[in-house]
């Protein structure tokens, strides 16, 4: 793989300077922060464990994968739907068995990687497939998304949702930021644009009297976060109805993986897919799912804001990111922070999450595009209607009261099964496997 024309600040194996190093690990937390904390806001998990959850699962990583990848890890979004399902199923403690299946299945797809290759995974989830799932995972959202930027129950668990148009326009102020920074700000600013936009919305919240700041004042600098550990805090659940919404999931991740993998070689320089190889980094990430899962945390995975940091700064060092795994961990414990994080009014949230689920939809959208997907081709065309309406629609399979498959996963498990039975397939020849097998 060719070297990019760019010097390199710092090699992957370089140790930065002291002051160095701090400011760096900072501004790769600055880049992560925003979405690792919304994803357990959407979820009703602790934002404290999911930043210590990040920070672990990244440092597991970088041991993992020899430090050898430079990879920051943070909170997915891909899972937020199957969280709540799971939770409304089953309740936190199923929440946590089916993150701990999701980290199984990355340790068991890397065995079978190292030892047979990954055209059989490049066949299984052809950007067909994987292309519509993930529009499906952010169209999904999109109710959530609008209900959160237009509605209020004035802080109440119990009474009911009712229109507020200071709610909306705190959402939309909280909108029109982030999308002027992600499209007018230059260099790591433009990769921090949710940063702006929630400090835009926060003020603009106090401005309009509906934050409570209480709870700030009276929590400690120094708190311990609410883990959520098996056999201490609780009785784990094992639930395979749970496993059937977190699995497909999962595997479908795989394929994002793949792609971050294949971006980050070439913002390096250096082929992270032969050496240390795809299956230390798809293990790498199931080790901090699976860390994540045993504490309370959300799933991991590996952040395209830190690659952007990566190639703004040059800094390649994997210390660097050690660096800002252990500053992840350290305000986990802050209190304040904590407190701060929770006090974020749900119009604020709502605002930044009508642009990023719409995102993730579009992201689907352009892996169809990138790999030249012919939709003249009628089973590639029936392949993503069918998909696209399980996923949008709620479908569900009920059978008993102990199996339930429904929506993205339903959607995944009958795309990668029409991919496989309709006629006229082809050798797939997408651009990712073309990369690979080079």
């Amino acid at each position: 793989m060719e070297q990019e024309n760019q010097r390199i600040v710092l090699d992957v194996e370089d140790v930065p300077k002291m002051g160095k190093w701090i400011t760096l690990s900072i501004q790769h937390v600055f880049a992560m922060f925003g979405s690792t904390v919304l994803v357990p806001f959407l979820t009703g998990m602790n934002p404290a464990v999911a930043l210590v959850s990040s920070g672990a699962g990244t440092l597991s990583y970088l041991l993992i994968t020899r430090g050898q990848i430079p990879a920051y890890l943070g909170s997915s979004f891909a899972f937020i739907a199957p969280i709540v399902l799971a939770k409304q199923l089953g309740g936190p403690e199923a929440v946590m068995f089916g993150c701990l299946l999701a980290g199984l299945i990355y340790g068991i797809v890397s065995l079978v990687i190292k030892k047979v290759g990954v055209n059989w995974l490049m066949n299984l989830l052809p950007p067909v497939v994987v292309g519509p799932v993930i529009m499906v995972i952010g169209l999904g959202l999109a109710g959530t998304a609008v209900n959160m930027a237009m509605y209020s129950n004035n802080g109440s668990t119990t009474e009911p949702l009712h229109y507020s148009l200071t709610h909306l326009s705190v959402a939309m102020i909280t909108l029109l930021v982030t999308i002027i920074a992600s499209t007018f700000f230059r260099g790591f600013l433009k990769l921090i644009p949710l940063i702006f936009g929630i400090a835009a919305g926060y003020l603009s919240a106090l401005a309009f009297g509906i934050v409570d700041l209480s709870g700030v004042k009276a929590a400690a600098w120094f708190a311990v976060p609410e883990f959520h550990i098996p056999f201490v805090n609780y009785d784990p659940v094992i639930s395979w109805q749970i496993g059937l919404v977190m699995v497909p999931v999962a595997i479908v991740t795989l394929s994002e993986h793949i792609g971050h993998q294949l971006v980050l070689s070439k913002v390096v320089g250096r082929d992270f897919i032969k050496k240390p190889g795809l299956h230390k980094s798809i293990l790498g990430d199931g080790v901090g799912i699976i860390i994540g899962s045993l504490i309370g945390g959300p799933p991991l995975t590996s952040y395209g804001e830190n690659i952007g940091v990566l190639a703004i700064t040059r800094a390649f060092s994997v210390y660097i990111i050690g660096g800002a795994g252990l500053v992840a961990i350290l305000i986990g414990f802050v209190g304040k922070v904590s407190a701060l994080i929770q006090s974020i009014p749900q119009a604020v949230m709502g605002g930044v999450s009508i642009l990023l689920f719409g995102i993730i939809a579009s992201s689907g959208l352009r892996m169809l595009i990138d790999h030249r997907v012919d939709f003249g081709v009628n089973r590639n065309l029936i392949i993503a209607s069918v998909i696209l309406v399980l996923g949008i629609g709620g479908a569900f399979i009920q059978i008993g009261s102990k199996f339930s498959l429904s929506g993205m996963a339903l959607a995944a498990i009958i795309g990668v099964i029409l991919n496989q039975v309709l006629p006229g397939k082809e050798k797939q020849s997408s651009l990712v496997e073309e990369k690979i097998i080079q």
